[in-house]
């Protein structure tokens, strides 16, 4: 989605919001994690925060990480609100020791570390030449370099406890995408060609590593970048929608929890024998375009 696709949409406003839906995340009571320690980056919004909250509300012991403490605060809150377990532990992706000192307190905390799910991502819109140095170099140090550095400290762990699952967020932009989005584009399928070479590292070691690759979600990211942050919602949700209408097959946005729900079954114990895959989940986007 771009800023210019989304903003063409406000005219139509008026048409309204696409009918409601009932996510797995909604309906799941299963308890697949429990007992289990689950490590979340980038979990202080959006997917992230939908995963930490799905995976606590399924029985783990849940450490995520961000920069922004009072979103990670509220997180933690809102899981212990419900019986679930969680600590928030403010750390930057893009720093190492920063990153090495999370998944240090996580084990520290829990004993153990069983999955991790790399997540925390960033993107900027613009024609490539535009981006100066720095932008692009946060770009690729947030989401490739941060997801390096994660598995980098995670991994060790993972292996003194003989196995573990990662699950990457990569995007529907690694598959097809359109203009503007060369930075991003370059991170999300770096992220792709990282998962299926650390999954033959390890696949003798009873860690298994997958890339999810989400479609357009429905969070505050894809509202910032389609400078709409300051809108009513009503008039997001009618200009997402008609966007929508015209770029995904299923005719809407996804929600983070439902993605969020993919990513448990990635995480799980239920897909022993997938490892190094690219797991699509984008309403048909793909089939289309980016």
């Amino acid at each position: 989605m771009t800023a210019g696709a989304i903003t063409a949409g406000v005219a139509g406003c008026a048409r309204g919001a696409s009918p409601a839906h009932t996510s797995a995340a909604q309906v799941n009571s299963r308890r697949r994690f429990a007992r289990k320690v689950v490590l979340v980056t980038g979990a202080t919004s959006g997917i992230g925060r939908a995963a930490a909250i799905a995976f606590a509300a399924e029985g783990a012991k849940v450490a995520f990480c961000g920069r922004r403490e009072h979103l990670g605060q509220e997180v933690e809150s809102a899981i212990k609100s419900q019986g679930g377990e969680a600590v928030y532990i403010r750390a930057d992706v893009r720093d190492e020791s920063s990153v090495q000192s999370f998944v240090d307190q996580t084990v520290q905390r829990y004993g153990r570390l069983d999955v991790a799910f790399n997540n925390a991502g960033i993107t900027l819109e613009k024609p490539l030449h535009e981006y100066s140095a720095a932008e692009w170099d946060d770009i690729q140090n947030t989401n490739v370099r941060g997801v390096f550095l994660a598995m980098k400290y995670e991994i060790p762990h993972m292996l003194a406890a003989g196995g573990g699952n990662i699950v990457v967020t990569s995007s529907s932009n690694a598959i097809a995408t359109t203009a503007k989005r060369s930075a991003y584009t370059a991170s999300k399928r770096g992220l792709v060609g990282l998962v299926q070479s650390a999954a033959l590292d390890y696949v003798d070691k009873g860690i298994r590593i997958n890339a999810l690759i989400p479609g357009t979600t429905d969070t505050a990211l894809v509202r910032r970048v389609a400078n709409m942050e300051n809108v009513p919602d009503v008039v997001w949700k009618a200009a997402a929608d008609m966007w929508a209408r015209s770029h995904v097959p299923m005719k809407r946005m996804a929600t983070a929890e439902e993605i969020a729900s993919f990513a448990l079954a990635l995480a799980s114990d239920e897909f022993p024998y997938m490892t190094g895959a690219q797991m699509v989940i984008d309403g048909g986007k793909t089939t289309r375009d980016g």
